[in-house]
C-alpha cells in the first residue's frame, strides 16, 4: 500500500539538484542533536544489534501510548463533539505523530515492518473512499472506481463489480477494505483516515490553510452537518481502535525476554546481517523514501496531493521525525515522550574504531539534514507568515524550493557516507533504496 515496495540499485553520483519547484503547530520536545560521541570502549556488534531492537521496542512502545491517547480524546469527542474537543483529538494525533514518523527507519530491511506499515501510514489516499468530499476540488486517481464510494454514507459500497456490506463499522471491516478494487489509492485505516476524519479536506491548495471540518460533523440529531454523523463517529471509534491494535502486535514483535518474536529471530541471525539491515534503513528512508518520494515528487510536480500529512498540514513535523530517526539508529539515542532518554552502543563507536574521520563526517551530516529539516519546521511553524510544506512547493515559490532543496540534498549526501560506513563494517554493497529516483 505504500510506493515504496522494490530495492532497486543505487548510483550516487551527488551533485546539486535542479527540479521545478496537503499543520499545527507542534512541539519539539522529543528532537534532539544527530550528534553522539562514541564511547569510551568500543561495543560489540552483538550489542549495537540488541541496542537497536531496544530502540525499536521503545519507539512503537510510545507510538502506543500516544495513540491511546489519541483515542481516549476521540472518545471525548465523540460523547460530546464540542470545538474544545476537536482540537484536543488534533493535538493528540499531532502528538501521536513523533514517535510513529521515527519508527519507519525499522521498515526497511525488517520485512516484518514493511509489509505491516501500509495499514497505518498509506499515503496518499483518495478520501472520498471514506466520507464526503466536495466534487469541484477533488483530485484523486485516476480510473479509481472506488474514489468516491464514501463508506460513511452507504450501508454497501460496490467497487468494481463487487458489492460489500459496510452496514457494521468494525476495525476488521474497515481493514479488508484497504486496496479495494485493486487500487493503492483506495486506503480506508491509519493515521491518515484518522487524520482526514478530523481534519476534512484541505480546499486551501497552495495558499495557507488546512481542512476545516466542522465539529458539527460529529453532533446528533438535527445539529448534524453533511449527514450520517452517527456513522462517522463509529468510522472514526473503529479506524483509531484499529490503530492501536496494529502498533500493540507490531510492539510486541520487538519486545525482550520472548522466543517467538521478531526481536528473538534477529537477535539470532549474525550481526554483520542485522547491521546491514540497520545502514540499509537508514539509507533508504534517508535517499528512496524521504528526499525522493516525501519530498522530490511533490516538488517537482508541484503537487499538493502528493504532501504527506495533507488534511492537517503536518508534513513539516512528518519529514523532520523521520530525519530523527535516521539520526537515531546511528548514534543508538531516543528521546522518549515521557522525556527519559535511551542510549546504548552504536554504529556511530563501531565506525569510530575504523575509521574516525567517516565517523566525524557521518555525524556531521545527520546534524547537518537535521537542521536543513529544521529550517522547513521553523519556516511552516512561524508565528508570522508561515509558509507550510504544500505553500513551500508551489510552483515560482523559489525560497520554498530552496528550503526544500536544501532537505533533499542534505539527506542525498548522508546516504553517501551511510554506503561509506557500510563498507567500512565488512557490506560490500548496500544499495539503499532509490525508488527510481535520479539524484
Amino acid at each position: 500500500m505504500n510506493s515504496m515496495t522494490r530495492p532497486l540499485p543505487l548510483t550516487l553520483a551527488i551533485s546539486m539538484l535542479v527540479m521545478a519547484g496537503c499543520g499545527d503547530n507542534q512541539g519539539t520536545a522529543n528532537a534532539q542533536p544527530a550528534t553522539n560521541q562514541a564511547s569510551a570502549s568500543t561495543p560489540t556488534k552483538t550489542g549495537v544489534v540488541a541496542h537497536y531492537a531496544d530502540l525499536a521496542h521503545a519507539k512503537f512502545q510510545d507510538a502506543v501510548v500516544t495513540a491511546e491517547a489519541l483515542d481516549q480524546a476521540i472518545d471525548t469527542l465523540i460523547a460530546e463533539p464540542t470545538e474544545s474537543h476537536l482540537e484536543a483529538a488534533k493535538k493528540a494525533w499531532l502528538a501521536a505523530r513523533v514517535p510513529y514518523q521515527q519508527t519507519e527507519v525499522f521498515r526497511f530491511g525488517n520485512a516484518i515492518v514493511d509489509d505491516w506499515e501500509g495499514q497505518l501510514n498509506a499515503w496518499p489516499l483518495d478520501e472520498g473512499l471514506i466520507d464526503y468530499v466536495r466534487s469541484d476540488d477533488y483530485q484523486h486517481q485516476l480510473g479509481n472506481e472506488g474514489a468516491t464510494a464514501n463508506i460513511v454514507a452507504n450501508t454497501e459500497i460496490n467497487i468494481g463489480g463487487t458489492t460489500v456490506n459496510v452496514s457494521t463499522l468494525t476495525p476488521e471491516l474497515l481493514a479488508d477494505l484497504n486496496e479495494t478494487g485493486g487500487s493503492e489509492a483506495n486506503v480506508a485505516t491509519g493515521y491518515h483516515a484518522v487524520e482526514f476524519l478530523l481534519w476534512g479536506q484541505d480546499l486551501h491548495g497552495f495558499d495557507a490553510g488546512n481542512g476545516e471540518r466542522p465539529v458539527t460533523d460529529y453532533a446528533r440529531g438535527a445539529d448534524c452537518t453533511n449527514g450520517n454523523c452517527d456513522r462517522r463517529a463509529d468510522y472514526l471509534d473503529g479506524v483509531t481502535d484499529l490503530l492501536i491494535s496494529d502498533l500493540e502486535w507490531m510492539a510486541a514483535q520487538w519486545a525482550p525476554g520472548q522466543s517467538d518474536n521478531y526481536r528473538a529471530q534477529l537477535l539470532a541471525e549474525s550481526p554483520e546481517a542485522a547491521i546491514q539491515k540497520m545502514l540499509f534503513g537508514m539509507g533508504s528512508l534517508s535517499l528512496g523514501e524521504l528526499a525522493g518520494e516525501r519530498m522530490k515528487v511533490a516538488l517537482e510536480a508541484n503537487s499538493y496531493e502528493d504532501e504527506h500529512d495533507c488534511f492537517s498540514d503536518n508534513t513539516h513535523n512528518s519529514h523532520y521525525y523521520n530525519g530523527q530517526g535516521i539520526a537515531n539508529v546511528y548514534t543508538g539515542s531516543y528521546t522518549r515522550v515521557d522525556g527519559t532518554e535511551l542510549a546504548g552502543p552504536s554504529l556511530s563507536a563501531l565506525v569510530a574504531e575504523l575509521n574516525p574521520e567517516l565517523d566525524n563526517t557521518l555525524r556531521n551530516q545527520l546534524e547537518g539534514s537535521m537542521e536543513a529539516l529544521g529550517t522547513m519546521k521553523s519556516a511552516a511553524e512561524a508565528d508570522v507568515d508561515p509558509m507550510k510544506f504544500d505553500m513551500m512547493i508551489a510552483p515560482a515559490n523559489e525560497k520554498g524550493s530552496e528550503i526544500v532543496n536544501g532537505a533533499i540534498l542534505a539527506l542525498v549526501e548522508q546516504t553517501g557516507s551511510i554506503e561509506q560506513a557500510a563498507r567500512e563494517l565488512g557490506i560490500d554493497s548496500l544499495e539503499p533504496d532509490d525508488a527510481g529516483h535520479a539524484f
